[in-house]
């Protein structure tokens, strides 16, 4: 089982549950990737992950998932895990 990072806030926006793994400033870039589309869409319909680009390294890391806000937080919370452990492993 991969080692799946602490939630580190949840916070709702817009149509969105935004649950950050990871603080994005600490990442020379931010993209949402289109590969990691099929394993968020696998667990939460229409779910977007942030990645931020390790600085110095050529290593991406998970920053966030955006879950659908008609899900709620808990259950948000409960899919991010699972979609970062998926993309993680």
């Amino acid at each position: 089982m991969a080692d799946v990072p602490d939630v580190n806030k949840v916070e709702t926006e817009d149509g969105y549950i935004h649950v950050r793994f990871r603080d994005p400033d600490e990442y020379d870039e931010v993209r949402t990737p289109d590969w990691a589309e099929d394993p968020a869409e696998s667990v939460s319909e229409g779910s977007e992950v942030r990645t931020g680009k390790v600085e110095g390294e050529d290593d991406w890391e998970v920053t966030s998932v955006l879950i659908k806000k008609s899900v709620g937080e808990d259950k948000a919370e409960e899919e991010a895990k699972e979609i970062v452990e998926k993309i993680e492993s």
